[in-house]
């Protein structure tokens, strides 16, 4: 254990080294509290998008990262927002026209458009809660509803008050001058409308603990800052909860980054000591557009799973978080096949190698084994040239392939399979157009055809690979547009696989049958 303590201490791998700068912040002297805690945020002002599922995929990471590098113990809280108002009405839920009327209620006062819970929020927060659980993340979830009715909140919202002046003063800065006219920290909750109002402040009792203001009407209200008859602004909020509850560690997308300064700063005055921080390039839609809760754009969590397993997408959550990703279905195939490439690395790897390879980020060093004894992507066009339906026609090929394999004891293959006809049907298949071969195209596929033939070698994906490179190596140059030229004449597609694995596993015969149909033109049309 100490070696492997020793290889993480000095590990490049992104999640240790962000687990060592929190550390770092505890050299001198262990957490009061008697742990480090990791949180993320939420706002369920929509349904939970891939983003959200990212926070908590690589705060985890850095968290499993943190448990290797240290002894104290740790917590991982993810907070929903939800008692913020509702904004705006989101695109994409069930009859939206019958939301306006709660436009300003807190998330978890407006109708569940969708009838299965309380409230809004709380479907939204299920669902997060849902996704999270598919993927067996430990964390503790936190709604900002019962934070602020239980009274966890009052010890801070009461040091607001009485710091008001000081935490007005970093928000001030920040804000346009028509807009400073009328801001406060405080967002009252209204006590017969329920709605959040933003208004100004006419005074702000620190020793009551109190505001005063005019309601909508005119009508001059005092409430107490305690017990949810008063919610913060989302900025000082951000500040206010990590003082709350002593945050070491919160990630964010990087449309928060100008104001992270803002962040720290209220939390300094309320009393605690920022939390490192970790900012993420933001995910995009296939259109490059930012993905959005809202608009329902982009790749859900639950369409990801439908094409794929869960701990592809870990993977993919892994990779160059500061780099922004476009999170659309074509990147699910390639993300798939490095996922189990890394699974079968991880083995013959030293320690430093295993701790730098992102399958033990992902399963905290408990790492399975890979039983893919195809790639996805190869699954994709042997469903398509099979025009397979279900994943048993994909096993008859694979079985003659690697007949040692079997859907018992390969059950991430199984998998792979029934996903690889899904994926196919929904996105391949639409989209596939096969061309005639070119005269040059016409007499290399001739060679091929005659050579596998007389091809008396067995499934050897290599030696078969051999065959193709030289039908193409004389007569193309550059080679790839052989290559090209095989996946758009055989398999309707502008890019495939490495060809000589694709014969061993659609096999020779039916491969020679493939090119006789597209010499004959049967492909097209």
């Amino acid at each position: 254990m100490s070696d492997l303590r020793d290889a993480a201490m000095q590990s490049k791998a992104w999640p240790f080294e962000e687990a060592r700068r929190v550390l770092k912040r505890y050299q001198k002297a262990p957490p009061e509290k008697g742990y480090v805690l990791f949180e993320t945020g939420y706002g369920p002002s929509g349904l939970p998008h891939i983003g959200t599922f990212g926070e908590v995929a690589r705060t985890s990471m850095i968290k499993r990262a943190f448990e290797l590098i240290s002894d104290i113990p740790t917590r991982l809280i993810c907070f929903s927002d939800d008692l913020d108002g509702m904004r705006k009405v989101p695109g994409n839920v069930p009859n939206p026209e019958k939301l306006q009327q709660y436009l300003q209620l807190p998330l978890t006062s407006v109708p569940d458009p969708f009838e299965t819970h309380d409230s809004f929020g709380d479907h939204n927060n299920a669902m997060l809660r849902r996704f999270l659980d598919t993927f067996g993340f430990e964390y503790e979830f936190i709604s900002a509803t019962d934070f602020y009715r239980s009274g966890r909140f009052d010890e801070v919202l009461l040091r607001a008050a009485e710091r008001y002046d000081d935490i007005m003063t970093v928000m001030l800065k920040s804000l346009r001058e028509e807009r400073q006219q009328t801001y406060s920290i405080f967002l009252p909750i209204h006590p017969e409308t329920g709605k959040v109002l933003y208004v100004p402040m006419k005074e702000v009792n620190a020793k009551d603990g109190t505001i005063t203001f005019d309601d909508e009407d005119g009508q001059e209200m005092t409430l107490p800052v305690t017990g949810g008859n008063v919610k913060l602004q989302w900025k000082p909020d951000f500040g206010a909860r990590w003082a709350a509850l002593g945050v070491d560690f919160e990630m964010y997308g990087k449309d928060h980054s100008t104001n992270t300064s803002i962040y720290d700063r209220i939390c300094e005055i309320l009393g605690q000591k920022a939390p490192e921080h970790f900012t993420y390039e933001l995910f995009l839609d296939d259109q490059g557009h930012k993905i959005s809760k809202s608009s329902g754009n982009g790749v859900s969590i639950d369409e990801w799973l439908t094409y794929a397993a869960t701990e592809s997408l870990s993977y993919f959550m892994y990779q160059k978080p500061k780099t922004a990703k476009r999170m659309h279905f074509d990147v699910i195939p390639k993300a798939v096949d490095e996922y189990h490439q890394q699974l079968r690395a991880y083995p013959t790897q030293e320690a430093k190698g295993q701790l730098n390879n992102p399958v033990w980020h992902i399963h905290g060093g408990d790492v399975p084994e890979s039983r893919m004894v195809v790639p996805f992507s190869m699954l994709l066009n042997l469903a398509s040239v099979a025009g397979a339906e279900d994943k048993d026609q994909l096993w008859g090929f694979i079985q003659r392939y690697a007949p040692e394999a079997n859907p018992e004891s390969n059950p991430d293959m199984d998998h792979a399979a029934g996903f690889a006809v899904r994926y196919y049907n929904d996105f391949v298949k639409p989209t596939k157009t096969y061309r005639l071969p070119s005269d040059l195209e016409r007499e290399a596929l001739k060679d091929l055809r005659a050579q596998l033939a007389d091809w008396a070698g067995g499934l050897d994906a290599e030696e078969l690979q051999g065959i193709v490179f030289a039908c193409g190596r004389e007569r193309f140059d550059p080679l790839r547009d052989w290559f090209k030229a095989l996946y758009e004449v055989l398999l309707g597609a502008s890019q495939g696989p490495r060809f000589g694995g694709f014969i061993a596993l659609y096999g020779v015969d039916e491969t020679i049958q493939l090119i006789d149909n597209a010499l004959a033109g049967k492909l097209v049309g």
